[in-house]
């Protein structure tokens, strides 16, 4: 029986490079707990599952910038419809509960700024007690009187887990901007660890066996490769981007699972392995 894909959301957090000798962009990897059942070990991007809360009209009213008929317009081949801006809801709030980067407006517009140590005690209160379910980010977002910045989110790609895989997400990619003024710090329970490098970078490591990744996190790093800066890469998510489905396919190949794109492409010199359940 072929286990039905779960919603989900992950956020490719992108920078212009520290390093001054380097230019170019940074993206922000994190590493998954080695017991984790999904992808152990692996440097992945901030996100997880779509909740039931996150696609509430409730949410969709602590929204700026996108509301309900957007999403649904930019993805429209999700199910119940409400579920397209619950993408971006979770996107924003996994990528607060993971890495501790909060993306949301203040109510003069501006974003949030982590800029001192009693708002970042306050604000790393919020996250725990959302990590362990002691509250829920609407409660959070209303006693501050926060909305959530998802017009800062940009919707980059989708992919699909291979069918023959006991765990299966329907994941949507995005792009945003790591705010000013906020700083990383995973969340050292389903993460064991963080990095800012840059896409080449990152994809040289992985050949070199120092850098495991699975394949959309590898042709995702890929795509940011043909950018330069921040701005080109939001530029090239303008809404008249086709956005396909890509569900690849696990198959056996000279007695060995290989996976193969849409496109015939097959994934031989360094496969990407998911764990068998």
């Amino acid at each position: 029986m072929i286990a039905r894909p779960k919603d989900a959301a992950t956020v490719m957090l992108i920078r212009e490079s520290h390093h001054l000798d380097e230019g170019g962009l940074e993206v922000l990897m994190v590493l998954r707990h080695p017991e984790s059942m999904f992808v152990p070990s692996c440097y992945v991007y901030p996100g997880g599952c779509l909740d039931e809360d996150d696609c509430s009209p409730e949410m969709a009213s602590l929204c700026t910038g996108i509301d309900r008929d957007t999403a649904r317009r930019l993805i429209n081949n999700i199910s119940p419809p409400e579920a397209a801006l619950g993408a971006w809801v979770a996107g924003i709030r996994e990528t607060f509960e993971e890495v501790g980067l909060l993306l949301a407006y203040e109510r003069d517009g501006s974003l949030v700024s982590l800029d001192s140590e009693e708002r970042i005690e306050r604000f790393s209160a919020y996250r725990w007690a959302l990590c362990e379910g002691k509250i829920d980010l609407k409660d959070m977002l209303r006693k501050e009187e926060l909305t959530l910045a998802a017009d800062r989110l940009h919707y980059f790609s989708h992919w699909i887990t291979p069918e023959l895989l006991p765990l299966r997400y329907d994941v949507r990619f995005f792009v945003a901007e790591v705010p000013d003024n906020q700083k990383a710090l995973h969340d050292r329970v389903e993460l064991t660890g963080h990095v800012w490098i840059s896409p080449q970078k990152a994809l040289d490591e992985y050949e070199q066996g120092k850098f495991d990744m699975v394949l959309p996190t590898i042709m995702t790093l890929a795509d940011l490769c043909k950018y330069k800066t921040v701005d080109d890469v939001i530029r090239s998510t303008c809404e008249e981007k086709d956005i396909p489905a890509i569900l690849t396919k696990m198959v056996e190949l000279d007695d060995r699972l290989v996976e193969v794109m849409p496109d015939g492409e097959v994934f031989t010199a360094r496969p990407p392995e998911y764990p068998e359940g």
